[in-house]
């Protein structure tokens, strides 16, 4: 089977320049940190399973205006062109704050997206009210003005108590596109029964009808312009304007005349002619049975409470791109700034032709990668966090089970000692999480003044339905290693009352430290007896190894579940997408 999706974990910027082909996606989708003064979380299954209310930060949006920022400023305005003379204005508007540093710091990634952006392909970029007029200018510089499309807006929640303002509900999409020759399919959504009732009043054999107009406003001088039988739509100041749609359900050849496409619509029925001495122009009837819906518009907000007002439809208004709830969604995972995945839908629907490619690179814990695997699509996904590569590779397996692992690859993460290695040296709590990661636990958020002998934790229950919650807790040491720690890891186990204590190293324990925690004794359960105290290091994690405990149950996992959608069908081509590339690309 070709691996054709791809996930990657690192700074976009750099995987952008230096993995992803010049014109190779269909659709971009991003939905970056707003600048809001957020910390984004992730969040984890409770101890029984029920719901996610454990949280650990795993990153902060706040942007600011330091060395770092000023570099990735300066680099974008030395480029030169639109973007730097946007920049430019903005630092002089702005000055040199934290909105600046994160305009700065999404100009170049907007350049290298519209370098891999195919011709016919667009951009939705996802933001709030606070930076949106920001980022549409800067989009205006990277992609023109005239490739601006629409600015969606999204309702976002239900409400929002402002006593000072208007409750802010909405998020807004900015859609543009690379090219004016890019890929837009219609999509539909149900009539309202009202507009039915309205509309639809006449009837015939076919079913229920109305009739429109088949000209359009003003004068054209090819065939749309010329007269057919008796009627001169020029003489009107019209011309003809047939609706495509019309033409698809009668099965009329679209490289006729316009002429020829009415006399095939009439003879079909599909035509009523007015009174001779009327004057007017001839209509279509448009038949409720074959018609698609209402297109969608620019506005896509769920109305609660609509149930039972769509004409042959059980949902509410825009119900599929409803906000996730707090409570008892069963899409929801608990990332903080996760979307529901028909909104995702329809962007790819609309945006990515079938087979096309669609990247996220900020893909948090993956609804873009979840929408494009349900709708045949591929993907690439870029996170800056190891904990949300880990959440994505959870959701991709519990929705369409183990075979989906076989489809897509996991790029950036380590996958030798080496690597390993280098993540402790280069970022040490992402080589925390990762290492986590490998044994499924919880990571421990560290605050201040608080015990740093537990970085995870794993919950189990071994005695059935109803009884106590068990705990393993972990300890990760990316360094030399010391006796003591062994010692203090037995201590920290005693205190918290847990059942089991790993310690996760990068080097291979002493032999007093196996010594040690051969001394602690066991864990028995019904499975056997478990060492309490257990040693592992990340070659051994890297090979297969695992903690040696009471199996896990669905309700002890970490992650909270995401829904099954059954056997994943959706293995596809090889597309040149992702490769390295040279100074000569």
């Amino acid at each position: 089977m070709t691996l054709v999706n791809q996930l990657f974990y690192g700074d976009n910027l750099t995987i952008l320049r230096e993995h992803v082909r010049d014109e190779s996606v269909d659709l971009v989708y991003l939905d970056p940190p707003f600048n809001s003064n957020q910390d984004y979380n992730v969040l984890f299954a409770e101890r029984d399973g029920s719901r996610a209310v454990a949280q650990i930060k795993a990153f902060t949006d706040t942007w600011q205006w330091d060395e770092g920022a000023a570099r990735s400023y300066q680099g974008a305005v030395e480029a030169g062109g639109p973007v730097s003379q946007a920049l430019q204005a903005f630092r002089t508007f702005l000055g040199e704050n934290d909105m600046l540093a994160y305009l700065a710091m999404m100009a170049p990634r907007l350049v290298e997206l519209r370098r891999v952006m195919k011709p016919t392909a667009s951009i939705y970029l996802h933001c709030d009210p606070t930076a949106s007029h920001y980022l549409k200018i800067l989009l205006d510089a990277v992609f023109g003005p005239t490739q601006f499309r629409n600015e969606i807006i999204w309702r976002r929640t239900g409400s929002h108590n402002s006593p000072r303002r208007y409750g802010p509900i909405h998020d807004l999409l900015l859609f543009y596109s690379k090219t004016d020759g890019y890929y837009f399919k219609r999509t539909f959504r149900p009539y309202l029964r009202g507009h039915v009732e309205s509309y639809f009043r006449s009837s015939d054999a076919r079913g229920r009808y109305w009739t429109n107009a088949l000209t359009g406003a003003g004068v054209r001088h090819g065939d749309s312009g010329k007269p057919w039988r008796s009627y001169s739509p020029t003489q009107s100041g019209r011309h003809w304007a047939m609706p495509s749609k019309i033409v698809e359900e009668a099965g009329i050849d679209e490289s006729l005349t316009i002429q020829e496409k009415l006399d095939l619509l009439d003879a079909g029925g599909y035509i009523d002619h007015p009174p001779s001495e009327s004057g007017s122009l001839p209509t279509y009837r448009q038949y409720l049975q074959t018609s698609p819906g209402m297109p969608l518009q620019d506005i896509w907000a769920y109305q609660p409470h609509t149930k039972g007002v769509l004409y042959a439809s059980e949902e509410g208004i825009d119900q599929d791109v409803r906000w996730l709830v707090a409570q008892g969604d069963l899409e929801r995972l608990g990332y903080q700034t996760q979307k529901p995945q028909g909104l995702l839908c329809r962007v790819i629907q609309s945006s990515c032709p079938d087979e096309g490619v669609v990247l996220d690179p900020f893909c948090g814990c993956g609804t873009t990668i979840a929408a494009a695997a349900m709708l045949k699509r591929q993907w690439v996904g870029i996170d800056i966090t190891s904990l949300a590569t880990t959440l994505i590779k959870n959701r991709l397996r519990d929705t369409y089970g183990q075979e989906i692992e076989k489809t897509y690859q996991v790029i950036g993460e380590p996958v030798s000692l080496p690597d390993a290695e280098r993540l402790a040296r280069e970022d040490p709590y992402q080589f925390q999480w990762w290492a986590l990661g490998l044994v499924g636990a919880r990571p421990v958020e560290q605050k201040k003044g608080a015990d740093k002998g537990i970085d995870g934790r794993i919950y189990f229950h071994d005695e059935g339905e109803g009884k106590d919650t068990k705990q393993i807790i972990i300890s990760v040491k990316a360094g030399a290693l010391h006796a003591t720690y062994v010692r203090d890891l037995r201590g920290v186990v005693e205190r918290e009352h847990a059942e089991i204590g790993v310690l996760l190293s990068l080097e291979d324990p002493t032999k007093a430290m196996r010594k040690e925690a051969a001394s602690s004794g066991f864990y028995t359960s019904n499975w056997g007896q478990h060492p309490r105290i257990q040693l592992l290091t990340v070659r051994e994690l890297l090979a297969g190894k695992r903690i040696d405990c009471p199996p896990l149950r669905q309700t002890d996992r970490t992650f909270k579940r995401a829904p099954r959608a059954g056997t994943y069908e959706g293995e596809q081509e090889s597309l040149p997408l992702v490769a390295e590339r040279t100074d000569s690309e």
